[in-house]
């Protein structure tokens, strides 16, 4: 039980030392990259010597605490923002589609974030900008930018890719459109190509804001799970991403300052439980010919949890009648629900607005996509996240590293909120609407 106590108030910010600011910032983000894989990597077996260096030479968390849930959308939101998906309106990877009508549509518009982000705290303060596939960027207030966006994987796809791209920028970029990688390319490939088209841009352009998302590490964990040889070989291949981009970002400008951040940790995963059968049995979701007819209540999967919503949320007696399913749902062992939280405590943990509950998986356990499926069936993926942001190995990185950094060595576990005012205030600037203060 004390991987679900209150975590919000237990850990300090202090606020950065006056006059520091200014430095150029080369933001990368690596997809499910945790903590240890970079204090253990000797005992893991790792070859990184880019993130270790960053680490030795540089200030890193022990750990970060991330939001509810501990998805890479959501995450990467309040990265670049500062608050909780409460207030920054992503609050999953995909979008609520009870119908099916968005065809598995994600969080990809920038309009969609209720709060200012980094790129328009670096715009106040002057800063050229320059973004390649962070997640939430399509249209985002960015001087250069190539956004993450995918549909069917179709080849259609790389022109909608260039259509909502800067003008020119990606027939700027190595190889132009015919090798730049889709969206839907998550492969250690893809970000071996979007790295060094990052690193020409960074060079070329020489931006005071940089942001840069590499997915495939993330992609392997899924696949063949986290401590796996693949997922090892993935991240040692990244490794040789970092330094090329943050040799680039040097070159451009020596003050350059790089922040390394993942999203969540991992988890293995062995069982998929289906959350739709309760609820088509339950009447709550009615099909006609394989897909929705109607619905008045059904699960929003997100891995390691759920959110649960309801079409009619001011309606007492449905409300009643999904918290009683919850319930003897949580009751059952072999569905591994470690905690159902109300719309209350959702509020509380900062966690999805529109939910009125949340089911969160014991570790082990995933929420399964196929309808048709058993209620519990051997899990499609080796890995998992999505789950409470409470449990330690949800945990995500931070590092810090260039001259111009005010301070170094380990910062101690910090609360993901606090890196955006930290980030704002390192290149000049100032994110005042964050949850928290910069960290120390």
């Amino acid at each position: 039980m004390r991987r679900f106590l209150p975590w919000l108030g237990l850990i300090a910010a202090a606020v950065l030392p006056a006059g520091v600011g200014a430095a150029p910032l080369l933001l990368i983000s690596v997809d499910g990259l945790r903590p240890g894989d970079v204090a253990q990597a000797d005992a893991r077996g790792l070859k990184i010597p880019a993130l270790r260096k960053l680490a030795a030479e540089g200030a890193h968390a022990s750990g970060v605490v991330g939001v509810l849930p501990s998805l890479t959308y959501p995450s990467h939101t309040t990265l670049i923002t500062g608050v909780s998906p409460a207030r920054h309106g992503i609050s999953n990877n995909l979008t609520f589609d009870p119908r099916g009508i968005n065809q598995t549509g994600w969080y990809w518009y920038a309009e969609d974030i209720r709060v200012p982000t980094l790129w328009d705290a670096a715009r106040k303060a002057g800063l050229k900008t320059l973004n390649v596939h962070w997640p939430v960027s399509v249209g985002a207030p960015v001087d250069a930018n190539i956004p993450q966006i995918w549909r069917t994987g179709h080849e259609d796809d790389r022109k909608l890719l260039r259509a909502l791209a800067t003008p020119g920028l990606i027939d700027s970029a190595p190889g132009a459109i015919a090798a730049f990688p889709q969206g839907i390319d998550e492969s250690v490939d893809a970000d071996a190509a979007r790295s060094d088209a990052a690193a020409a841009l960074i060079e070329r352009i020489k931006p005071g804001f940089t942001t840069v998302y590499l997915a495939g590490l993330d992609h392997v964990e899924h696949e063949h799970g986290p401590d796996s040889p693949e997922a090892r070989a993935a991240l040692e291949r990244i490794d040789g991403m970092i330094a090329r981009l943050t040799a680039a970002a040097v070159a451009a400008d020596p003050e350059t300052i790089v922040a390394l951040v993942s999203d969540h940790g991992f988890l293995p995963v062995s069982t998929d439980v289906n959350l739709f059968a309760p609820f088509l049995q339950a009447g709550l979701i009615t099909l006609e010919g394989g897909k929705v007819k109607d619905w008045q209540a059904m699960p929003w999967l997100a891995g390691g949890g759920a959110g649960v919503m309801l079409a009619n949320r001011e309606d007492p007696a449905l409300r009643d009648k999904v918290a009683k399913l919850l319930s003897g749902l949580k009751a059952d062992p072999r569905l591994g629900i470690a905690a159902i939280l109300d719309r209350a405590e959702i509020a509380r943990r900062g966690g999805a607005r529109e939910a009125d509950f949340w089911i969160s998986f014991r570790p082990g356990f995933e929420t399964g996509r196929d309808p048709a499926a058993p209620l519990t069936a051997p899990s499609v993926t080796r890995g998992m996240h999505g789950y409470d942001p409470a449990y330690p190995e949800m945990r995500s990185t931070l590092i810090l590293w260039g001259k111009a950094l005010p301070w170094k060595g380990d910062l101690g576990e910090v609360d993901m909120r606090a890196i955006a005012p930290t980030l704002a205030k390192l290149m000049g600037g100032a994110l005042p609407t964050a949850d928290l203060p910069p960290i120390r």
